[in-house]
Protein backbone atom coordinates (compact mmCIF):
# COMPACT_ATOMS: atom_id res chain seq x y z
CA UNK A 1 0.00 0.00 0.00
CA UNK A 2 1.38 3.41 -0.91
CA UNK A 3 1.72 6.19 1.65
CA UNK A 4 0.99 8.95 -0.88
CA UNK A 5 -2.16 10.99 -0.22
CA UNK A 6 -5.19 9.72 -2.08
CA UNK A 7 -7.99 11.91 -3.38
CA UNK A 8 -11.29 11.38 -1.54
CA UNK A 9 -14.37 11.33 -3.80
CA UNK A 10 -17.13 13.83 -3.08
CA UNK A 11 -20.86 13.15 -2.91
CA UNK A 12 -21.13 14.72 -6.36
CA UNK A 13 -18.69 12.13 -7.68
CA UNK A 14 -20.76 9.35 -6.11
CA UNK A 15 -23.87 10.74 -7.81
CA UNK A 16 -22.08 10.92 -11.17
CA UNK A 17 -21.38 7.18 -11.16
CA UNK A 18 -24.87 6.27 -9.92
CA UNK A 19 -25.46 2.52 -9.92
CA UNK A 20 -21.87 2.06 -11.07
CA UNK A 21 -20.51 3.63 -7.89
CA UNK A 22 -19.72 0.38 -6.04
CA UNK A 23 -17.58 -1.22 -8.79
CA UNK A 24 -15.89 2.09 -9.64
CA UNK A 25 -15.04 2.72 -5.99
CA UNK A 26 -13.70 -0.86 -5.75
CA UNK A 27 -11.64 -0.23 -8.90
CA UNK A 28 -10.19 2.90 -7.28
CA UNK A 29 -9.16 0.91 -4.21
CA UNK A 30 -7.40 -1.66 -6.39
CA UNK A 31 -5.53 1.13 -8.18
CA UNK A 32 -4.43 2.62 -4.86
CA UNK A 33 -3.33 -0.77 -3.53
CA UNK A 34 -1.66 -2.19 -6.64
CA UNK A 35 -1.55 0.40 -9.43
CA UNK A 36 1.83 1.90 -8.62
CA UNK A 37 3.35 -1.47 -7.69
CA UNK A 38 2.30 -2.93 -11.04
CA UNK A 39 3.53 0.07 -13.02
CA UNK A 40 0.09 1.23 -14.08
CA UNK A 41 -0.16 4.60 -12.39
CA UNK A 42 2.45 6.94 -10.96
CA UNK A 43 2.51 8.05 -7.31
CA UNK A 44 1.86 11.65 -8.36
CA UNK A 45 -1.46 10.56 -9.87
CA UNK A 46 -2.94 9.26 -6.60
CA UNK A 47 -3.85 12.70 -5.21
CA UNK A 48 -5.93 13.25 -8.37
CA UNK A 49 -7.00 9.69 -9.08
CA UNK A 50 -10.71 10.53 -9.10
CA UNK A 51 -10.76 13.84 -10.96
CA UNK A 52 -7.98 13.14 -13.47
CA UNK A 53 -8.69 9.50 -14.25
CA UNK A 54 -12.04 8.13 -13.06
CA UNK A 55 -14.25 11.20 -13.56
CA UNK A 56 -12.37 11.94 -16.78
CA UNK A 57 -13.18 8.43 -18.03
CA UNK A 58 -16.87 8.96 -17.25
CA UNK A 59 -16.96 11.71 -19.90
CA UNK A 60 -17.31 9.10 -22.67
CA UNK A 61 -20.51 7.57 -21.25
CA UNK A 62 -23.01 10.09 -22.74
CA UNK A 63 -21.68 9.36 -26.23
CA UNK A 64 -22.32 5.61 -26.04
CA UNK A 65 -25.74 4.43 -27.22
CA UNK A 66 -27.68 1.88 -25.14
CA UNK A 67 -27.04 -1.79 -25.89
CA UNK A 68 -23.91 -1.02 -27.89
CA UNK A 69 -20.91 -3.23 -28.47
CA UNK A 70 -17.88 -1.11 -27.60
CA UNK A 71 -14.12 -1.58 -27.84
CA UNK A 72 -11.67 0.36 -25.69
CA UNK A 73 -8.36 0.45 -27.53
CA UNK A 74 -5.18 0.60 -25.46
CA UNK A 75 -7.04 0.00 -22.20
CA UNK A 76 -3.88 0.05 -20.07
CA UNK A 77 -4.87 0.51 -16.42
CA UNK A 78 -8.56 0.47 -17.41
CA UNK A 79 -9.32 4.04 -18.50
CA UNK A 80 -11.93 4.51 -19.78
CA UNK A 81 -12.92 0.89 -20.51
CA UNK A 82 -13.32 -0.49 -16.99
CA UNK A 83 -15.08 2.67 -15.82
CA UNK A 84 -17.49 2.57 -18.76
CA UNK A 85 -18.22 -1.13 -18.22
CA UNK A 86 -19.04 -0.44 -14.57
CA UNK A 87 -21.25 2.55 -15.36
CA UNK A 88 -23.02 0.96 -18.31
CA UNK A 89 -23.97 -2.69 -17.71
CA UNK A 90 -26.15 -2.41 -20.85
CA UNK A 91 -22.98 -2.18 -22.97
CA UNK A 92 -20.87 -5.13 -24.14
CA UNK A 93 -17.33 -3.91 -23.45
CA UNK A 94 -14.21 -5.21 -25.17
CA UNK A 95 -10.84 -4.19 -23.71
CA UNK A 96 -8.06 -4.25 -26.32
CA UNK A 97 -4.55 -4.19 -24.86
CA UNK A 98 -1.34 -5.70 -26.30
CA UNK A 99 0.89 -5.74 -23.19
CA UNK A 100 0.76 -8.98 -21.22
CA UNK A 101 1.21 -7.45 -17.77
CA UNK A 102 -1.60 -4.97 -18.42
CA UNK A 103 -3.85 -7.76 -19.69
CA UNK A 104 -3.12 -9.66 -16.47
CA UNK A 105 -4.14 -6.59 -14.46
CA UNK A 106 -7.33 -6.06 -16.48
CA UNK A 107 -8.22 -9.74 -16.05
CA UNK A 108 -7.76 -9.47 -12.28
CA UNK A 109 -9.83 -6.28 -12.13
CA UNK A 110 -12.70 -7.66 -14.22
CA UNK A 111 -12.83 -10.80 -12.07
CA UNK A 112 -12.58 -8.85 -8.80
CA UNK A 113 -15.31 -6.39 -9.81
CA UNK A 114 -17.56 -9.12 -11.25
CA UNK A 115 -17.97 -7.32 -14.56
CA UNK A 116 -19.75 -9.90 -16.71
CA UNK A 117 -20.12 -7.52 -19.68
CA UNK A 118 -16.38 -7.44 -20.46
CA UNK A 119 -14.23 -9.39 -22.94
CA UNK A 120 -10.45 -8.86 -22.98
CA UNK A 121 -8.34 -9.11 -26.14
CA UNK A 122 -4.57 -9.28 -25.88
CA UNK A 123 -3.87 -7.69 -29.24
CA UNK A 124 -2.96 -4.51 -31.04
CA UNK A 125 -5.94 -2.81 -32.63
CA UNK A 126 -4.58 -3.45 -36.12
CA UNK A 127 -4.58 -7.19 -35.50
CA UNK A 128 -8.37 -7.08 -35.13
CA UNK A 129 -9.02 -5.23 -38.39
CA UNK A 130 -11.45 -7.15 -40.66
CA UNK A 131 -12.00 -9.69 -37.88
CA UNK A 132 -14.42 -7.86 -35.60
CA UNK A 133 -16.30 -4.56 -35.59
CA UNK A 134 -18.03 -2.45 -32.97
CA UNK A 135 -20.75 0.17 -32.63
CA UNK A 136 -18.26 2.45 -30.90
CA UNK A 137 -14.56 2.54 -30.10
CA UNK A 138 -13.11 4.51 -27.21
CA UNK A 139 -9.51 5.51 -26.52
CA UNK A 140 -7.65 7.64 -24.00
CA UNK A 141 -4.09 8.93 -24.28
CA UNK A 142 -3.20 6.37 -26.94
CA UNK A 143 -1.82 8.34 -29.91
CA UNK A 144 -2.20 11.50 -31.98
CA UNK A 145 -5.45 11.69 -33.90
CA UNK A 146 -4.08 10.69 -37.33
CA UNK A 147 -2.44 7.53 -35.98
CA UNK A 148 -5.37 6.80 -33.68
CA UNK A 149 -7.79 7.02 -36.62
CA UNK A 150 -5.78 4.43 -38.58
CA UNK A 151 -5.89 2.05 -35.62
CA UNK A 152 -9.49 2.53 -34.56
CA UNK A 153 -11.79 3.57 -37.41
CA UNK A 154 -11.41 0.22 -39.24
CA UNK A 155 -12.90 -1.34 -36.07
CA UNK A 156 -15.99 0.91 -36.17
CA UNK A 157 -19.09 -0.36 -37.96
CA UNK A 158 -20.72 1.85 -40.55
CA UNK A 159 -22.93 4.33 -38.70
CA UNK A 160 -20.86 3.90 -35.53
CA UNK A 161 -18.45 6.29 -33.88
CA UNK A 162 -15.01 6.80 -32.41
CA UNK A 163 -15.04 8.53 -29.00
CA UNK A 164 -11.55 9.70 -28.01
CA UNK A 165 -10.57 11.43 -24.77
CA UNK A 166 -8.09 14.12 -25.72
CA UNK A 167 -6.16 17.06 -24.30
CA UNK A 168 -5.86 20.73 -25.13
CA UNK A 169 -4.40 20.08 -28.58
CA UNK A 170 -7.47 18.16 -29.74
CA UNK A 171 -8.61 20.70 -32.34
CA UNK A 172 -5.11 20.93 -33.85
CA UNK A 173 -4.85 17.13 -33.95
CA UNK A 174 -8.22 16.86 -35.69
CA UNK A 175 -7.18 19.46 -38.27
CA UNK A 176 -3.91 17.62 -38.95
CA UNK A 177 -5.81 14.34 -39.33
CA UNK A 178 -8.70 15.58 -41.48
CA UNK A 179 -7.61 13.82 -44.67
CA UNK A 180 -6.95 10.53 -42.87
CA UNK A 181 -10.32 10.77 -41.10
CA UNK A 182 -12.12 11.40 -44.38
CA UNK A 183 -10.31 8.55 -46.14
CA UNK A 184 -11.30 6.14 -43.35
CA UNK A 185 -14.98 7.11 -43.50
CA UNK A 186 -15.19 9.87 -40.92
CA UNK A 187 -18.10 12.02 -42.09
CA UNK A 188 -18.71 14.19 -39.04
CA UNK A 189 -15.94 15.13 -36.62
CA UNK A 190 -16.54 17.32 -33.60
CA UNK A 191 -14.58 18.40 -30.56
CA UNK A 192 -16.74 18.50 -27.44
CA UNK A 193 -15.93 20.04 -24.06
CA UNK A 194 -17.60 17.90 -21.41
CA UNK A 195 -17.78 18.67 -17.68
CA UNK A 196 -18.90 15.45 -15.94
CA UNK A 197 -19.17 17.40 -12.68
CA UNK A 198 -20.95 20.75 -12.43
CA UNK A 199 -18.28 23.42 -12.17
CA UNK A 200 -15.55 20.82 -12.59
CA UNK A 201 -12.66 20.79 -15.02
CA UNK A 202 -13.92 20.08 -18.54
CA UNK A 203 -12.74 17.07 -20.51
CA UNK A 204 -12.13 17.27 -24.26
CA UNK A 205 -13.84 14.51 -26.25
CA UNK A 206 -13.37 14.03 -29.99
CA UNK A 207 -16.32 12.26 -31.62
CA UNK A 208 -15.93 10.87 -35.15
CA UNK A 209 -19.04 9.54 -36.85
CA UNK A 210 -18.37 6.88 -39.48
CA UNK A 211 -20.17 6.74 -42.78
CA UNK A 212 -23.03 4.22 -42.73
Amino acid sequence: MTSDPVEVPTEEVRALFGLGWAPVEHFARLLVEEGELRGLIGPRELPRLWTRHLVNSAAVAPFIHPDSEVADVGSGAGFPGVVLAAMRPDVEMHLVEPMERRVAWLTDVVDELGLDNVTIHQARAEELHKKIAFDAVTARAVAAMDKLARWTLPLVRGGGRLVALKGQRAAAEVDAAKYVLRKLGGVDVRVESVAPLAGGEPTTVVVVEKRG
